[in-house]
């Protein structure tokens, strides 16, 4: 018991650090991909000729902060949920569920794993993207087309830290299920009612 509580300890502030992060990132993404909008709105209705790179951008902002703040939600369990169970099963049975739960879930992720490589490294993640670029040089003068595996990356990025996040979970309700729920300290960087 002693091992799961020293990794429960490691996990914890590993999890809560790297989940703030992924936070911050997901603002920041949020607000640059309505500004996009916004500019493409303009340019289209107002002036009467849509820019070719706001939608990809808006595209491309919203995976990243889907795959940063998806761990988050999942650890503080704000993914769509059958709870009605909790009513109906009490106890032991409802930690083992929950456990047998996050075991398939796991599976499921560590495939998804696979799946996201396989996106970041293969044909697809070879191409650029249509009409995205990255200034290379201060005078603006030159530009790199971004690559659609930087894209890709928020797939593989996201499910690596809802791994982490899962393994989290499986070790709580492990210790819930051996009835030391008790002896687990409160988890740091918990959101609750939207704030920490």
């Amino acid at each position: 018991m002693k091992a799961v509580f020293a990794v429960l300890n490691l996990l914890r502030p590993l999890n809560s650090g790297l989940l703030a992060v992924g936070r911050w990132l997901g603002v920041f993404a949020i607000g640059v991909m309505v500004a996009a909008i916004l500019i493409q709105v303009f340019f289209r209705y107002v002036l009467g000729s849509a820019l070719p790179w706001p939608d990809e951008a808006a595209r491309f902002l919203m995976l990243w902060m889907t795959g940063l703040m998806a761990p988050t939600a999942f650890r503080n369990g704000g993914f769509v949920a059958i709870d009605f169970t909790d009513a109906v099963i009490k106890g032991k049975a409802m930690h083992l569920l929950q456990f047998v739960l996050l075991l398939i879930c796991l599976t499921v992720l560590i495939v998804g794993v696979q799946i996201g490589y396989k996106e970041v490294t293969g044909l697809g993640g070879r191409f650029a993207t249509a009409s995205l670029y990255l200034p290379i040089s201060l005078t603006f003068d030159e530009w790199y087309r971004i690559p659609r595996s930087w894209m890709m990356l928020s797939l593989l990025v996201g499910i690596v830290l809802l791994i982490l996040v899962n393994i989290e979970l499986l070790l709580e309700r492990f210790v819930r299920l051996l009835g030391m729920g008790d002896r687990l300290p409160a988890r740091p960087g918990l959101i609750v009612g939207g704030s920490e």
